[in-house]
């Protein structure tokens, strides 16, 4: 990563999300155009990535909180956990990083923060896992790398543990 000055933060009115381009149509209009709408109704949660020098948007990730049908889970995980029809679980909806921060490991430190936030949050509110719903192959590929697992039948549809996030050493 370059020597670029970083602060996460929740969303606010920012002029420069009126600008975010990460080359995905669909990420750029959500923080641009419905984020904030998502955010005053209490159907997601958007956090920031700001350079603190130029106070451009190094890219976002939002929350939600989602719920995992148990029969979908691999069943060695399955096995081990209360025979419930459905779990819940945290959302991450979208993550992205902006065209001129690419390749920098920008991306991780988004999906790390969002990670943790999210295991801070299961201690007050229950969450089984992270659940992300790849856009890609490349999405696809970016998670199994930081150790997602598919849900049965659901090739782009992949969860953590928290059990697996708890290990982490932020």
């Amino acid at each position: 990563m370059n020597t670029v000055n970083y602060q996460i933060e929740l969303l606010s009115q920012h002029p420069q999300k009126k600008t975010f381009t990460c080359g995905i149509e669909v990420l750029d209009r959500y923080l641009q155009q419905q984020a904030s709408q998502d955010m005053k109704r209490y159907a997601a949660s958007t956090y920031v990535m700001l350079d603190i020098q130029t106070q451009d948007i190094i890219g976002y990730y939002s929350l939600a909180a989602t719920s995992i049908v148990s029969a979908d889970l691999p069943e060695m995980i399955a096995k081990k956990l209360p025979k419930y029809l459905s779990l819940p679980a945290t959302l991450l909806g979208r993550l992205a990083v902006a065209n001129s921060y690419q390749g920098k490991n920008f991306g991780k430190v988004l999906l790390i923060n969002a990670l943790k936030r999210s295991l801070e949050l299961s201690l007050q509110i229950a969450s089984f896992a992270v659940v992300v719903d790849a856009k890609d192959e490349t999405a696809t590929k970016f998670y199994k790398h930081h150790d997602f697992l598919p849900l049965n039948e659901h090739a782009r549809k992949l969860f953590l543990p928290m059990t697996t996030i708890k290990q982490i050493e932020f």
